[in-house]
């Protein structure tokens, strides 16, 4: 196995999520916001499950973002 290719392939895949994470959790937060559904102060939970079927993984990630 070769590490190094490895890890750039896993790097590129987490920066993948972490944009288009970062996108839809900032599109959903100016929603709420618009619709009435979060308000300044609030806090919103949110998980992200990571999961490698062929490999039996599943992780889930969890945590608060405090809405300002």
């Amino acid at each position: 196995m070769n590490e190094e290719s490895i890890n750039m392939q896993i790097r590129k895949f987490l920066k993948k999520v972490g944009i288009t994470s970062q996108r839809e959790i900032e599109a959903a937060l100016r929603k709420a916001e618009a619709d009435g559904s979060a308000r300044a102060g609030g806090e919103i939970p949110l998980d992200m499950t990571l999961r490698i079927q062929s490999l039996g993984v599943s992780l889930v990630i969890e945590d608060t973002i405090r809405f300002e």
